[in-house]
This record gives structure tokens, C-alpha cells and sequence, in this order.
């Protein structure tokens, strides 16, 4: 699987491991969810998202994760808007840049860590 056993490198974004493998149950929640607020097109897109890096601020209820590289400097300007979704449980919000994934912001979700740690850190899928 691409990705699985070595690290994932922002500059090296296509061979990180697909949400949909490594994360299943939220790659379809998050489908869901974005078809339920009307978002069919990054609903579609969801479908195939890269856990590309995670979100390094080491908080303990952060899930977050990066699904490109980040551009150069803070914000990401232009094209930028949130996508704030209602889970069951925790708490979900989408960085979307022109028309794209950019960012999942996960909180207070902390059975998503072993299987984010594994497929960041190229320590491979976890059993």
C-alpha cells in the first residue's frame, strides 16, 4: 500500500496513504456528512483524500491531519473557507482551498490516533 512502511513527506504528497484504507469508518462519515450538508462535490472528492502529514500541534484530543502540502506562510489566503460538519461525536471542520481538501480538523476522537501515528510515521497499517 502506498506509503505504508516509510514516512510520508509534504513534497511527496500522491504516495501518502489513502484516509479511505487507513481510516475507513471516517473517510465514510465524512462522505456522509458532506452529502448531508449539501457539499456533493468535496463529498465526491472525500472519497480520495491522503493523510499527508499530521497537524504537529501534539495536543492529546487533536486528531487533526493535513490532506496536501501546506503553502508557504500561515494562512492559506484567497479560495479559503471552513466546512464546519455536526459528527455524532467530537468535533469535525474542513479547510477547503478552491474547491479542495485541504485540511480535517478531528477533536475529542482519540481511537483515530493509533491508525494516524501508524500511517504518518510509515509504521504501517495497524491490526
Amino acid at each position: 500500500m502506498p506509503g505504508y512502511g516509510r514516512p510520508v513527506h509534504q513534497d511527496d504528497h500522491t504516495a501518502a496513504p489513502l484516509m479511505r484504507d487507513v481510516l475507513p469508518g471516517l473517510s465514510a462519515e465524512l462522505v456522509r456528512l458532506l452529502e448531508e450538508e449539501g457539499e456533493r462535490d468535496l463529498a465526491v472528492c472525500a472519497h480520495d483524500l491522503r493523510l499527508v502529514a499530521d497537524c504537529g500541534c501534539g495536543d492529546d484530543f487533536c486528531q487533526s491531519f493535513r490532506t496536501a502540502p501546506h503553502p508557504a506562510g500561515t494562512p492559506y489566503g484567497p479560495g479559503h473557507r471552513c466546512v464546519q460538519l455536526l459528527p455524532d461525536r467530537g468535533h469535525l471542520i474542513l479547510d477547503v482551498v478552491h474547491g479542495r481538501i485541504v485540511f480535517v480538523e478531528i477533536l475529542d476522537r482519540p481511537e483515530l490516533r493509533p491508525a494516524l501515528t501508524a500511517a504518518l510515521t510509515g509504521g504501517g497499517a495497524p491490526r
